[in-house]
């Protein structure tokens, strides 16, 4: 395949000046390589070069993205996105296969996307609304050069980006996947691309529409830190306090109590958007239909991800933009999480206009793109499935705290949660302490940092749920960590967690490591670290403290498999028996596991 382009200013193709490129390093493989399009089990072979010409990292022309296999008739829309530095480079800038070469104009710098199809992939559509920016590889109305030559091949391609007779970067690939984009990480100071900064370190597809983001920290912040289900108010609280926008997505949605503020607070002039999940494990409920009915009706923005070519595989967030503060939860919109009528969960609001306008990008970026459907188009012809609302009470005593947190940070998934979550874990040096409903199993890649932390004399403590759906599981996960802590001498334990009339069932997601905490929605399995929409947040200091307390009282509730406090084995017989009425449906459930740990139910709640 020949790359034959010809660029807006009029640069015609030519023979390829300068010297052969540098050697294509090929990436380490990832354990958590995402999602394909492709039947293949192995994931498509790509590589990068990143010599930039500025030789500082930032400075130099280089290749942020490809789409060579869109999804549409004859790869309408393929395109290569390159960056262009805000100083003019020292020569002319080519882009060349080694066979053909088009110039590209450096005018001011910014993104350009060199593309045979202008029409399809328009900056002024883009500008207009017509078309999302996140058409453009997510970049608001950059540069289109009509390239009319361009094929990119399917089954492989290298390109080169030259200053004049200088390679300054090096993109090849193989098998491209279709609908998916190859996106390649902003170089280092150093001139090299970052696991550390970009939460992936190699190149990577992701679908076409979905712009992964590095870990944003946005500084020292007041927070106020609950747990549920011990203190229900502080969300709903927040919500009615709106005086400007709420942002509010979701996994499910099925709280009368929100959904009331939500409407008070769009009679108020407040602008409320809404965004869930559209294909939940098991069905979305007729509950939460007919309060994202009422909603739509009173005129809130409601919208639902799915479709074939979602971007992600399901939309597992739980937070609130609202005017200037942000809600991080592990609890869903509903009776049995932020109502406080079964689960234990971990909240935080953070106080910080940075980190609010951070987390709304991310809500833009979601609800932004064709697989946002609204409620009204994507509810019709729907059925919908009964489910009994939580209705329990507890005697929970833990206050909500007012508290400063050191430096605040945003985590994301897809693109950077899992490399972070493994940094801390790697960096652990005092204590780590984790609170899951399950794991991934004992090689998965967090469980296997965790491990690695206990050979180090870390303290590790992991405290699993022991609901009727997950406590066959998590017992033997936790024998089987149990014996190797014993075997190995770590100081490592695994416990499942004995609510009584504290609470329901283990819901939270939550990781302390030393004197940082992270809250939200990820879940220890490789699905969640990959393909879902997850958000959460790490905060340094005081808050630490605050949930640190808050897992010590639950873990000394809670019971040992394997060793001497052990859950005893009539205890599962007895939440078998308890749960009979339910069991149809467990044996329907349990077949949507993906083989990684992660159950119907937690996905459902």
């Amino acid at each position: 395949m020949a790359l034959l382009l010809s660029s807006a200013a009029g640069g015609a193709a030519t023979g390829a000046p300068g010297p052969s490129a540098p050697p294509v390093v090929a990436p380490t493989q990832s354990p958590d390589y995402p999602r394909q399009s492709s039947a293949s089990a192995a994931p498509p072979q790509v590589a990068a070069v990143g010599t930039t010409a500025g030789g500082d990292g930032s400075s130099g022309p280089r290749i942020a993205s490809t789409v060579p296999n869109p999804v549409a008739d004859r790869d309408r829309g393929e395109r290569v996105t390159v960056v262009l530095p805000g100083t003019p480079p020292s020569g002319t800038v080519y882009l060349t296969d080694g066979q053909a070469t088009v110039r590209i104009p450096w005018r001011e710098g910014g993104r350009v996307v060199v593309t045979p199809d202008p029409d399809a992939v328009d900056a002024s559509a883009v500008a207009a609304g017509t078309l999302s920016t996140r058409d453009v590889d997510g970049d608001a109305a950059p540069r289109v050069v009509d390239a009319s030559g361009l094929a990119l091949a399917n089954d492989g391609e290298r390109l080169e980006l030259r200053v004049g007779n200088r390679t300054v970067d090096v993109l090849r690939y193989a098998d491209a996947p279709e609908g998916e984009r190859l996106v390649v990480p902003a170089p280092t100071r150093s001139g090299t691309r970052s696991p550390a900064e970009t939460g992936g370190g190699d190149v990577t597809w992701v679908p076409v529409g979905l712009d992964p983001r590095p870990v944003v920290a946005t500084g020292a912040a007041p927070v106020t830190t609950f747990v549920l289900p011990d203190a229900p108010d502080p969300p709903v609280a927040t919500l009615r306090a709106a005086d400007r926008r709420i942002l509010l997505a979701g996994y499910t949605f099925g709280s009368e109590r929100v959904a009331d503020a939500l409407v008070d607070a769009d009679r108020r002039g407040v602008d409320v958007r809404v965004l869930v999940e559209g294909g939940p494990v098991g069905g979305m409920t007729a509950r939460q239909a007919r309060l994202l009915d009422r909603l739509a009706a009173a005129g809130v923005e409601v919208r639902a991800v799915g479709g074939e070519r979602a971007r992600v595989e399901f939309h597992h967030p739980k937070y609130a933009v609202v005017d200037g503060r942000a809600l991080v939860l592990t609890e869903n919109w509903k009776p049995a999480g932020t109502g406080g009528r079964d689960s234990r969960g971990w909240g935080v609001r953070v106080d910080s206009e940075a980190f609010a306008a951070e987390l709304a990008a991310v809500f833009d970026h979601d609800a932004g793109w064709h697989d946002a459907v609204p409620w009204e188009r994507f509810r019709a012809g729907r059925s919908f499935a009964s489910e009994p609302t939580a209705n329990g009470s507890f005697a929970g005593d833990r206050d909500p705290e007012r508290l400063r947190a050191e430096s605040v940070r945003l985590l994301t998934a897809p693109g950077n949660a899992g490399d972070a979550l493994a940094a801390e874990l790697d960096g652990a040096t005092r204590r780590v302490a984790v609170l899951q409903p399950t794991l991934g199993g004992p090689d998965q890649r967090l469980v296997r940092a965790a491990v690695a932390a206990a050979r180090r004399g870390v303290e590790v403590r992991i405290l699993l749920s022991s609901a009727w759906y997950a406590v066959d599981d998590n017992r033997k996960l936790a024998e089987r960590l149990n014996a190797r802590a014993d075997r190995e001498d770590l100081p490592l334990t695994v416990r499942l967690a004995r609510g009584g009339d504290r609470f329901g069932k283990v819901h939270a997601k939550g990781l302390l490591v030393d004197d940082t905490v992270v809250v939200g929605s990820v879940n220890w399995n490789d699905n969640s670290l990959s393909d879902n929409r997850e958000v959460a947040v790490a905060l340094d200091g005081p808050p630490a403290g605050y949930f640190a307390d808050a897992f010590a009282a639950d873990w000394r509730r809670g019971a040992t498999p394997g060793r001497s406090d052990g859950l005893p084995l009539s205890l599962v017989g007895a939440a078998a028996v308890a749960a009979v009425g339910a069991l149809a449906v467990a044996r329907r459930t349990v077949s949507f596991a993906d083989g990684e740990g992660e159950r119907f139910e937690e996905w459902r709640t």
